[in-house]
C-alpha cells in the first residue's frame, strides 16, 4: 500500500474537529485512506457507503433519527455528494455533542458544488482533499517517467503492463462521462459531446480557453461549455489557470488556461500508450508543463495559489505563487535539461517584483545562473522549495 501525505493531517485534524471530509476524484483511494485511518480510532464505527443500495435505505426515510442512534460512534460516510442534504442534517448532530471525530465523509465532488455542504458545517468541518498520487509519494522502485506516463491513479500506476492500464484508464473515462458526471452533479448531457470535449480538452491542454470555439465544435453554447467546465473541475479532473493581475497600465491577458491535471488521463486521450510514443509527440512540452502545473497543485499549501502571468509586450511566466497579495515565486517549465530562459521571464520578474525565478526542467543538479535565477528538478522544486514558500 502506498503510503498518502494526508494520513496524518487528517488524523491530526480529527483529534480537533467534530467532522472531517476527504474530497478528491473517483478512484483516487479515499475509501483506502479512510479505513485505514478508522482503524486507528478507539471507539465503535458506523460505515456508510452510499454506493449501496441498502446504506442508501437506511439513511432514507428518517436520516436524523437514525444517525441520533450513534452519537457515541464514528460515523463515516462514503460518497456523501449522493446525499448532500446529509451536510444539513449534520448540524445539529455535532452542536447537540460538539466532540472529535464524530464523522468522516468522502466526496467526489468540491463543497462549492455540493448543495448546502459549504455553510451547513462552517467551522464544524475540516476540508482536505486527497489527489492522484503525487511524485513526493511515489514509491521508490517507480520512476518520474513512469508516473508522468501514467498519472496518479493508485489502479493505473501500479498495472503490471501499460496495456492493461491504457484500457483500465479508458474505462475510466467512459464511466466517468456516461455515469459518475451525471451522477454526481443530477445532470443530463449527451455522452457524444461529452466525450468530444474530453477529446478537444486533451488538445488544448496548456492554451488559453477559447468557448467560442469549444462552443462551435460542439454545437452548444458557450455558457453549456462553461457549465460543464465548472463541472469537470469540480470534479477535479481539470483546473483553470487563472492569470495573475497585478495595478498595471500594461493589457494584460484575462482568459484562464486549460489543465487536465492528471497525466494518464491526457495520454490516455491522446492514444499516447509509452513513455516511447510521449517522447516523439508534438504534445510532449504541453505534458510536461500540465504535468509540472498538477504536481505543484497537489503538493502546495492551500495558503498558496497558483497562476500565469503574459502580458501583451512580451512579459511572460508559466508559474506564479502567490500568497495574499504577495508573489512568492515565478517559474517556468521546460522539458530540457539546460534550456534558454527567455527574455519575458526575467521581465516578468521585474513587474512582479519577484526575486525568486526557478526553472523547473529535466537538469540532474540544481545550480543558479549569473541572473540569480535556479535551475532544478521537478522533485528537488516540490521537496525543498514548495514547503518554504
Amino acid at each position: 500500500m502506498i503510503t498518502r501525505n494526508l494520513y496524518l493531517q487528517v488524523r491530526k485534524n480529527l483529534k480537533t474537529f467534530p467532522a472531517v471530509a476527504i474530497l478528491g476524484p473517483r478512484q483516487v483511494g479515499k475509501t483506502t485512506l479512510v479505513k485505514k485511518i478508522s482503524s486507528t480510532i478507539k471507539r465503535e464505527k458506523l460505515y456508510l457507503d452510499l454506493e449501496k443500495d441498502k446504506d442508501i435505505r437506511k439513511l432514507a426515510d428518517e436520516p436524523e433519527d437514525f444517525l441520533s442512534h450513534y452519537v457515541n460512534d464514528t460515523v463515516i460516510i462514503d460518497e456523501i455528494q449522493r446525499m448532500p442534504r446529509l451536510f444539513v442534517l449534520l448540524r445539529p448532530l455535532i452542536d447537540e455533542k460538539r466532540r472529535a471525530a464524530r464523522y468522516i465523509v468522502t466526496g467526489s465532488a468540491s463543497p462549492e458544488l455540493m448543495k448546502g455542504a459549504s455553510e451547513s458545517l462552517a467551522g464544524r468541518i475540516s476540508y482536505m482533499y486527497l489527489y492522484p498520487i503525487n511524485l513526493t509519494e511515489l514509491p521508490a522502485k517507480l520512476t518520474i517517467h513512469h508516473h508522468w506516463m501514467r498519472g496518479g491513479f493508485p489502479t493505473a500506476l501500479t498495472m503490471r503492463s501499460a496495456a492493461m492500464a491504457h484500457n483500465w484508464m479508458s474505462d475510466f473515462i467512459t464511466t466517468y462521462i456516461e455515469r459518475d458526471l451525471p451522477f454526481l452533479f443530477d445532470i443530463r448531457f449527451s455522452a457524444q459531446v461529452m466525450k468530444k470535449l474530453w477529446s478537444m480538452m486533451a488538445h488544448w491542454h496548456g492554451n488559453l480557453i477559447n468557448l467560442e470555439k469549444f462552443s462551435d465544435s460542439l454545437n452548444v453554447s458557450a455558457t453549456t461549455v462553461s457549465r460543464y467546465f465548472d463541472f469537470l473541475e469540480g470534479a477535479f479532473i481539470i483546473h483553470r489557470l487563472p492569470p495573475f493581475f497585478i495595478n498595471s497600465k500594461k493589457r494584460i491577458l484575462k482568459t484562464p488556461k486549460l489543465f487536465i491535471l492528471d497525466s494518464g488521463i491526457l495520454h490516455n486521450l491522446l492514444s499516447i500508450d509509452n513513455f516511447k510514443e510521449l517522447a516523439g509527440h508534438p504534445a510532449i512540452g504541453a505534458s510536461w508543463e500540465g504535468y509540472v502545473m498538477s504536481q505543484v497543485y497537489y503538493c502546495k499549501s492551500q495558503k498558496l495559489s497558483m497562476y500565469f502571468y503574459r502580458t501583451h509586450d512580451g512579459a511572460e511566466c508559466d508559474l506564479v505563487l502567490v500568497k495574499g497579495h504577495v508573489v512568492k515565486c515565478c517559474a517556468e517549465i521546460k522539458y530540457s535539461k539546460a534550456p534558454n530562459i527567455s527574455r519575458g521571464f526575467y521581465e516578468s520578474m521585474k513587474s512582479l517584483k519577484c526575486s525568486a525565478g526557478y526553472v523547473i526542467c529535466q537538469t540532474d543538479m540544481v545550480y543558479r545562473n549569473k541572473q540569480g535565477v535556479t535551475f532544478i528538478d521537478l522533485k528537488s522544486f516540490l521537496v525543498n522549495v514548495l514547503p518554504n514558500l
